[in-house]
């Protein structure tokens, strides 16, 4: 394998596209070609290392202007031509309809194409007509990165056994010496803002402890469509001075590492990068024990990190409470996540993802 090329929706900051930047830097370090394509580009993205090509496949909007078998059949076209024009030896799809893509623009080409299931695949392919052709056209695929076993049980056996469950490469900004000295006394979180985000739980339970730990403050990083409705539970809850929201921030590990507690309050998850950078900083983790699996294949509960159940705030904040009643515990859950971060060692996981893809 000499050229690989990376399809995404955009770069815009999220875990997935996280991934596949640094996947794209790891490969451009070693000396592949590397193409990423990508149908958007959206205001605020990952950089690139100059000489990582990228690629739209958005056609223009002139050409949309049919109904959507025509607007398929220009978009089916567009990225075929990409393919075809820059001869790669692999294709790395990542998420929902862009892997129906890749399987179906590539056919007959001499090319190996991988599909990457990011999230739990029935929300990633809602509906049974679409969960029903995503489980035949991966059939059709020559390799299936997937993120957790319960993600690989939503396929037929077929498809299970070409594919292949590989962690998440680390961003190496997050390898660094645990932080020592006093925290700042904040929950955190990072994510998109929104409904699967589910931050308004987290505001909820935060409401729920704070005259008992009135040094305390929330502060949310990311950006997204429920600003507005957070911002307005803040209100309602009285929270403003204790509740913050400062957006997207370029330096994640920096804003966090000081931090008491990290947490994740997402109804679904694959396997989610915040929660393993947040372990790999040695910060104690609560998070919803979500589908697809990702956060219980990391968090043994009670060792290295707290799971709560999906949207429920009182047991968040209790889970909270006793992080902060407890140093003791407090410690323990902050020493053992700081172990992953050898697990999680980002050369060592690309060179997982490049054998694989070497391999198809």
């Amino acid at each position: 394998m000499k050229k690989i090329a990376l399809f995404i929706n955009s770069l815009q900051k999220g875990g997935s596209e996280r991934v596949i930047v640094n996947l794209a830097e790891y490969f451009h370090r070693k000396q592949y070609e590397v193409i990423l394509v990508t149908q958007y580009k959206k205001e605020v993205e990952y950089d690139l290392t100059e000489g990582i090509k990228r690629v739209f496949s958005e056609p223009e909007e002139e050409r949309l202007q049919g109904g959507r078998i025509h607007n398929f059949a220009v978009r089916f076209g567009t990225l075929r031509r990409i393919w075809k024009t820059y001869k790669p030896d692999v294709i790395l799809s990542f998420l929902g309809k862009n892997n129906l893509m890749a399987v179906l623009t590539s056919a007959f080409l001499p090319v190996k194409t991988a599909v990457s299931v990011r999230g739990e695949p029935t929300m990633e392919y809602e509906g049974r007509k679409m969960q029903a052709l995503t489980r035949f056209l991966f059939r059709f695929a020559d390799g299936v990165i997937l993120q957790t076993r319960q993600a690989l049980a939503f396929f037929p056996k077929g498809v299970q056994k070409r594919a292949v469950i590989l962690p998440n490469p680390l961003n190496p900004v997050f390898l660094r010496e645990r932080y020592e000295g006093r925290r700042e006394n904040v929950i955190a979180a990072a994510g998109r803002l929104d409904e699967n985000k589910n931050h308004a739980m987290l505001i909820r339970a935060f409401s729920l402890i704070e005259k008992e730990f009135p040094e305390m403050k929330l502060v949310i990083y990311g950006e997204g469509d429920s600003r507005e409705k957070l911002e307005k539970l803040m209100e309602e809850k009285n929270l403003k001075e204790k509740v913050s929201l400062p957006g997207s921030v370029s330096d994640v590990a920096a804003h966090i590492e000081k931090v008491r507690i990290f947490t994740l309050t997402s109804h679904t998850e694959g396997m989610p990068n915040s929660i393993i950078e947040a372990m790999c900083l040695g910060i104690p983790v609560v998070s919803t024990d979500c589908p697809c699996g990702g956060p219980a294949e990391l968090i043994r509960n009670g060792e290295n990190g707290l799971l709560v159940p999906v949207g429920d705030e009182r047991a968040l904040a209790e889970a909270f409470r006793q992080i902060l009643l407890s140093p003791s515990l407090e410690k323990k859950l902050g020493d053992q996540a700081f172990l992953i971060q050898k697990q999680m060692e980002p050369e060592k996981v690309c060179r997982l993802w490049e054998e694989y893809l070497c391999g198809l």
